[in-house]
């Protein structure tokens, strides 16, 4: 496909409102939208591979794809893992028939995936996977559990870090496995409850689930040099539209300050236009590391925003007052409360520092393999 804005484009653009306003975000309307961007092949613009439904695009487009999808308010995504994890390590490490088996229902919107890393006691530290995989005549049996697996209870798909050689150690005998969700018995999702009341993470615990032989990206062993190529997508032009996301919640802060009177506090009014001034710097920072090989642009780029989205949640309930300490009127501890965006954005961001690498991984990754710097000694490594 040629990428270009079409007529039949301007009318998705009124479809995407019009979606929003009938649907929730409940997880069978996300599948839906899913398949309708498919449909019109705006998943996979990123692909260095077209021929699997979606557009070519370059990366200029990219961007302004991306940025004007953010932008025009269009509904939460719930393919973004297949699309920009998966999509992108089967192209660079999979085989023939993995791809032609894969990418295609991910470019169609019909299958959706979910990610197999973290591990409890594990943390971001891949090389002290405990998930085994055991071979068998046809594929592998899985053993283990994984946490903050995002999307998991939604999931068709979930690429898996298992330890495929029982006799190695850290990030030796790892492989990269592709298992199907549905197997009851065999695979059991819990979710876990949040600061906000909400479940967007899970535990998975594998029992027994299978793999097919044919299901392992690089071949046996290659888990961990097809896991650090993952991370290396992890971060690119999402982080541009991440951005405008930031943007309106920061403009919402700024109004919220106007009106409450709090921008009359000089203290305060020099933090608001701090952040705005960050913000500004990290648009130019991505723009200026986009389609680089910088190896430290992806770690810098998640220390700033993580940091940034913090100090906005904590500014958007001080610019509030007393106020944003009140709760629901009606609030049970075993049922989902209501919070107001501001008091959401507060506790939510909460764990932008922890997800997808903390702060202190982040900043070993950039010592050590971007400085030189010595290694941490074993025993105090929390890292990658």
């Amino acid at each position: 496909m040629e990428f270009g804005f079409t007529p039949e484009d301007t009318a998705f653009r009124t479809e995407a409102r019009n979606w929003l306003t009938a649907h929730g975000g409940a997880a069978q309307d996300r599948r839906s939208w899913e398949r309708t961007l498919g449909k019109a092949g705006w998943i996979g613009l990123g692909w260095p591979e077209p021929g699997y439904g979606n557009r070519t695009a370059g990366l200029t487009q990219q961007v302004a794809w991306a940025e004007e999808y953010a932008r025009s308010g269009a509904p939460p995504r719930s393919g973004h893992i297949g699309e920009n994890l998966l999509a992108p390590t089967l192209i660079a490490h999979g085989t023939e028939e993995q791809k032609a088996r894969f990418l295609p229902p991910v470019a169609a919107g019909e299958e959706l995936w979910c990610q197999g890393y973290s591990e409890p006691g594990a943390g971001s530290d891949l090389a002290g996977v405990r998930t085994t995989a055991v071979r068998e005549p046809h594929g592998y049996r899985i053993t283990g559990q994984k946490i903050w697996t995002s999307l998991a209870h939604e999931a068709d798909w979930c690429f898996v870090l298992a330890r495929t050689d029982p006799d190695s150690r850290r990030h030796h005998g790892l492989s990269f496995l592709l298992v199907p969700m549905d197997q009851p018995g065999r695979i059991e999702v819990r979710p876990i409850r949040q600061l906000t009341g909400t479940s967007d993470f899970n535990e998975v615990f594998f029992d027994g689930a299978h793999a097919r032989v044919e299901h392992v990206v690089g071949g046996e062993g290659a888990g961990w040099r097809v896991a650090m190529s993952l991370l290396g997508f992890e971060r690119g032009v999402s982080t541009l539209a991440q951005q405008i996301g930031f943007a309106q919640e920061l403009e919402q802060v700024v109004r919220t300050a106007v009106r409450t009177g709090a921008a009359a506090d000089p203290v305060l009014r020099a933090a608001l236009v701090r952040q705005w001034a960050e913000l500004r710097t990290m648009r130019w920072n991505a723009l200026r590391t986009l389609g680089g090989d910088d190896p430290g642009a992806p770690s810098v780029a998640k220390l700033l925003w993580a940091g940034w989205h913090q100090r906005l949640g904590e500014l958007a309930v001080r610019v509030r007052g007393a106020a944003a300490t009140a709760g629901p009127a009606d609030w049970s501890p075993r049922e989902p409360y209501a919070l107001d965006p501001a008091q959401h954005l507060f506790l939510f961001s909460r764990a932008d520092t922890i997800y997808g690498g903390s702060d202190q991984v982040q900043r070993t990754i950039i010592a050590e393999r971007v400085l030189g710097l010595p290694r941490e000694p074993k025993g105090s490594r929390g890292v990658v």
